[in-house]
């Protein structure tokens, strides 16, 4: 067991390559600190870990073993792949063998999977799926993948197995996210990132990032598959010349010309940042970017955001010491239905640029 000293606190890890336990130990001013231990969320945290590092080499087999990955389209025009099915169904059953009284709300279903004319792709799926839960069969994995397909409730998960699919399939940019919310707020976020470098300065350094954070808690990351967790924040540079900001691959994903006169109008002169899913998130919560907009795009005003895409990535800028909310400077709601729907667009920044961001939206 090795520690983190954080302040007032001690981060607990377990050096278990196979565990990746995460507890905090909380000690309260003025008492013995054996005698006043809180933990809090260890159990959904190391399940939570466990399940998305996992996800996370699945995904990561999937793309070095198939030449070419195939994708089949969803009903909305959308990709999903073998790794998608693969990941929601490996993280679905960790989740719902460990609290199984907890509803899960993910992107994905296995009808079209369960199809006879899939019944390839169902047998791939099921065989990366045994590398890691050795009793899946073709039925196990589609009821594991179903699982997803819960309420919204006073405690959930939701998940994304693979956000940004196409940047997967351009062995680009995505993540596994994974957030549990209560009472209306995200409590606990894992946001894996098989591609992302441990640092954006440097392309060729060591790629693959695990994003924890737990409210109230601060946020922290590590190498994919490590337990080195180090403490992250925002970045706080002061001259705004010196920052950029991060924005989709996908045109059709925002309003490319006004998040660029946006970033104009609060001084920010770098090109941006392209990259797809919530690793975006992970970019302004390690200080890479100071700013990430996903503003409506022209073609789709009506379009609200999904849950999934948004929750786990929230709660880590949060935590890192920025702001996360819509473009009236509304607070995301993740807990009312499956999709934002009170919510227009998702302002993210490093905290200090946001009121100005916020006064450029309603100006422009």
């Amino acid at each position: 067991m090795s520690t983190i000293h954080k302040s007032d606190k001690i981060w607990l890890v377990d050096d278990d390559q196979n565990d990746f336990r995460l507890n905090e130990v909380r000690f309260t001013s003025g008492m013995d600190q054996r005698d006043c231990i809180e933990m809090t969320y260890t159990h959904e945290k190391q399940v939570a870990i466990t399940a998305v590092t996992q996800a996370a080499a699945l995904c990561s087999a999937v793309q070095e073993e198939i030449a070419t990955v195939e994708a089949m389209e969803k009903g909305d025009k959308s990709p999903v792949t073998v790794a998608d099915f693969g990941s929601q169904a490996l993280v679905c059953q960790r989740l719902a063998a460990a609290f199984p009284q907890d509803a899960i709300v993910a992107e994905e279903d296995a009808t079209e999977l369960r199809e006879p004319k899939n019944a390839f792709k169902l047998a791939q799926v099921t065989r990366y799926v045994q590398r890691f839960q050795p009793d899946a069969s073709a039925e196990k994995v589609c009821r594991w993948i179903e699982a997803g397909k819960g309420t919204l409730a006073a405690r959930f998960w939701t998940l994304d197995p693979i956000d940004g699919t196409k940047g997967f399939l351009r062995n680009e940019q995505y993540a596994i996210a994974l957030a549990l919310i209560e009472l209306g707020q995200v409590q606990v976020a894992i946001l894996a990132c098989p591609a992302l470098p441990l640092n954006m300065n440097d392309p060729e350094s060591e790629k693959g990032v695990l994003f924890i954070a737990v409210r109230g808690e601060r946020a922290a990351m590590t190498p994919l598959g490590s337990n080195s967790f180090v403490p992250i924040h925002v970045t706080q540079e002061s001259d705004t010349t010196q920052l950029r900001f991060v924005e989709s691959m996908e045109a059709e994903h925002g309003n490319l010309a006004l998040q660029e006169a946006v970033a104009q109008a609060v001084n920010i002169t770098y090109p941006p940042l392209h990259m797809d899913s919530q690793a975006k998130y992970g970019a302004v919560a390690r200080g890479d970017a100071a700013l990430y907009l996903r503003l409506p795009s022209p073609k789709h005003p009506d379009y609200r955001e999904k849950i999934w895409d948004h929750a786990a990535g929230a709660l880590i800028v949060e935590e890192a010491g920025g702001r996360v909310t819509d473009v009236r400077g509304q607070p995301l709601d993740l807990a009312s239905d499956r999709k934002m729907r009170g919510n227009c667009g998702v302002v993210v920044s490093n905290g200090a640029l946001h009121e100005a961001v916020l006064k450029a939206l309603a100006q422009l």
